[in-house]
This record gives structure tokens, sequence and C-alpha cells, in this order.
């Protein structure tokens, strides 16, 4: 049996933020091999400014004081975790060059790739999650 999770973000919306991380942070957390593949909307979850203004789907806004009241950390904080955690990124090179973003405008450490790369990664995955 495989000990990872592939996890496809092609949403940047704050819900899916969180979802993406917090699968994240859980599989690898619990010693598992963790792999994102951020493309299209999805590269805003690990832009530099972008994510910490994702926004908050329409009707929702009540969920902001939720997140507050429960010290849930912000899409930055669970970056950083995902990060010490080992969790691998690969921003999509095809997506980053349509929108002409670098490695630049991303949190430090994220690997340039394309489709080929991650299925590298997921064809080995026991879990594959997209968001």
């Amino acid at each position: 049996m495989s000990n990872r999770v592939a996890i496809i973000a092609s949403n940047g919306g704050l819900f899916d933020a969180y979802k993406v991380f917090n699968i994240a942070t859980a599989a690898a957390a619990s010693d598992q091999e963790v792999a994102i593949f951020f493309t299209f909307e999805g590269l805003n979850l690990i832009h530099k400014q972008a994510n910490t203004q994702l926004p908050m789907p329409e009707g929702k806004e009540h969920f902001a004081q939720g997140f507050s009241d429960a010290n849930v950390p912000s899409i930055p904080e669970l970056v950083g975790m995902a990060k010490e955690l080992g969790v691998k990124f690969i921003g999509c090179q095809m997506t980053m060059d349509v929108m002409k973003l670098t490695t630049d405008d991303f949190v430090e450490g994220i690997e340039v790739g394309g489709a080929v790369t991650f299925l590298e990664f997921a064809k080995q995955a026991e879990v594959t999650l997209t968001f």
C-alpha cells in the first residue's frame, strides 16, 4: 500500500485553500508523503500576495468571525506549516507561463513542473484529491 497523498488545487478561494491545506497537513502529520499540484486559480494559494487576501464565498462572510473565534490559522500560516511538514508544492509551468508568473511570485521552495511531474508522483498515491 502506498503512503502517498496527491492533491490537485485548481480553485483559488479561501474555502478551497482551507480544504487543500487541512488535508495536506493532516496527511503529512500522519507520516504520509504529500504533493500538491497548483494550477490555474489554485496558484493563488501559494502566491505571495494573493494568498493573504483570498476571496470568501459570497454569502459566507459570517465564517470570518468563526475562523477568528476558533483560532484557525491563516492561509500563509498553513502554507508554512505544510512546508515544515515536508509537503511538496508543484506550480503548474503551463499556467505560470500563461499568467506570466515566475517562482519569485510564489512562496519559497516551490517546484515548477507540468502535469507529467505531478503524475509521476500521483501514480503511486493511495489517495488523490482535487479541490
